[in-house]
């Protein structure tokens, strides 16, 4: 059993910054990936970016690369989303999730079965 807590979401103005953070708890893997999704009203949920914590894979969505960085800290169970030059659309839910890998970090949904409650974050225009 592992669990994910968000933490960090907010309201900011167009063009602002925001870092999201998830920590994990709980029985760990000896291999395993973090990733962050995003879901929007409306819209499906999507892929944002995640992390290898043993191969140090990452992956991003191309549409969010130079933007987003996402990175995590060794000294705990944790990753964090650092999100720059945010905008209205970047509006959403945005969730943590883990599950066991070898190598990879996959960017599909149905691959991962642990997930936080997620993290509203606002963007005005």
């Amino acid at each position: 059993q592992v669990q994910l807590v968000e933490s960090g979401g907010g309201l900011v103005q167009a063009g602002g910054s925001l870092r999201l953070s998830c920590a994990a708890s709980g029985r760990t893997f000896s291999n395993y990936a973090m990733a962050w999704f995003r879901q929007a009203v409306g819209k499906e949920r999507e892929f944002v970016a995640g992390l290898h914590w043993t191969s140090s894979h990452t992956a991003y969505a191309g549409s969010l690369k130079g933007r987003f960085t996402i990175s995590r800290d060794n000294a705990k169970t944790a990753m964090y989303l650092q999100m720059s030059s945010l905008q209205p659309d970047d509006t959403a839910v945005y969730y943590c999730a883990a599950d066991q890998f070898l190598f990879s970090v996959p960017t599909q949904i149905k691959n991962y079965n642990y997930w936080g409650q997620g993290t509203q974050v606002t963007v005005s225009s």
